[in-house]
């Protein structure tokens, strides 16, 4: 062992031999620190396969946007490093020797394992995490394009932790302006400041009173609907929206008389059940709503609505509407 004096009197036992080996430094507690001087650089290796490859300095100095004297330089180097000569080098010609061919399926195999590290390494770190709030309306939880959206990005960014809320008619826009909810699944149309991605069509139907003559036809009109009166919703719900779906005014021009206001899907569905007015909803609503006292019924000339993602335009930059919006354009593509 050796003995070598520290700053302030302190004494620290080196192990020469050791040092001699690795090439390292000593850390404070006597361990050794830093890389061997004998072992080649990821880089080095690089531009050794690459001059493999090319067996000519200056073609593949060129494919490595490097001069030709630092790739000369870099492979004398890693020929010192090794303790092997790996290439024969002419006037006009540079051949591998027999070492330089044996290696050069090891370098290979780093180049390749280094280039996988780092390409796992970038796509981990764009990977997003943190935690999306996503807002429904209705019964759009349980509609398959909802399930399907939400799939593509969990299984895209798996650290993101996706929280789901059900929200009532009167309150899902306005979620969405106090920042409650990051994006929702609804039914447009919408109010200026909202983006929506279209995900689906589908027709509408005519919610009525089951004691209504109407109730039980196949198929009727609005014209016949005229005299009904519709469920409202509470004023805070925006007018563009709550007049497409009261179809108001109707394709002749009349105003639609309205009924009781209600907040919520079941308070929609308990008023016409007691025969205080009707209401248009998806179909999908026959299976996921149905209810004692009210009847869906088709209406031959109700323009079909649409199904679709949304979120606030001034969001539209932030990581992970960005995520999940692509998530909607890449299952409405489909």
């Amino acid at each position: 062992m050796h003995v070598i004096a520290c700053p302030h009197a302190r004494w620290k036992l080196i192990d020469k031999d050791f040092m001699m080996v690795t090439g390292g430094t000593v850390s404070g507690a006597g361990v050794p620190t830093g890389p061997d001087p004998r072992t080649p650089s990821a880089h080095q290796l690089r531009l050794f396969v690459a001059l493999a490859e090319e067996l000519h300095f200056s073609r593949a100095a060129a494919r490595l946007f490097i001069t030709q004297s630092a790739l000369s330089q870099q492979i004398k180097d890693l020929e010192r490093r090794l303790g092997v000569q790996l290439f024969d080098r002419s006037s006009r010609t540079v051949a591998l020797t027999p070492q330089g061919r044996v290696l050069l399926a090891d370098a290979r195999g780093v180049v390749t394992a280094m280039d996988r590290l780092s390409h796992n390494a970038s796509t981990q770190a764009r990977r997003l995490s943190g935690r999306l709030v996503v807002g429904t309306v209705g019964a759009e939880a349980a509609m398959p394009y909802t399930r399907a959206v939400l799939s593509l990005l969990h299984a895209r960014h798996p650290q993101v932790r996706i929280d789901v809320r059900s929200l009532h008619l009167a309150d899902h826009f306005d979620a969405l302006f106090r920042h409650d909810i990051d994006v929702v699944f609804l039914r447009p149309p919408v109010p200026d400041g909202i983006e929506v991605q279209q995900l689906a069509t589908e027709d509408r139907l005519a919610c009525l009173p089951a004691s209504d003559p109407l109730a039980y036809r196949a198929r009727i009109t609005l014209a016949q609907l005229a005299d009904r009166p519709v469920i409202d919703v509470p004023p805070q719900v925006p007018r563009v929206w709550w007049d497409f779906w009261a179809v108001d005014p109707r394709p002749d021009g009349t105003p639609v008389r309205y009924g009781p206001v209600a907040s919520d899907v079941e308070g929609l569905l308990h008023l016409v059940a007691r025969g205080e007015g009707m209401c248009f909803l998806p179909a999908a609503a026959r299976d996921l709503f149905p209810r004692p006292g009210a009847s869906y019924v088709a209406v031959t000339d109700l323009p079909p609505s649409t199904a679709g993602l949304a979120w606030l335009r001034s969001n539209r930059t932030e990581p992970l509407i960005e995520a999940v919006a692509g998530a909607a354009r890449c299952m409405a593509s489909a």
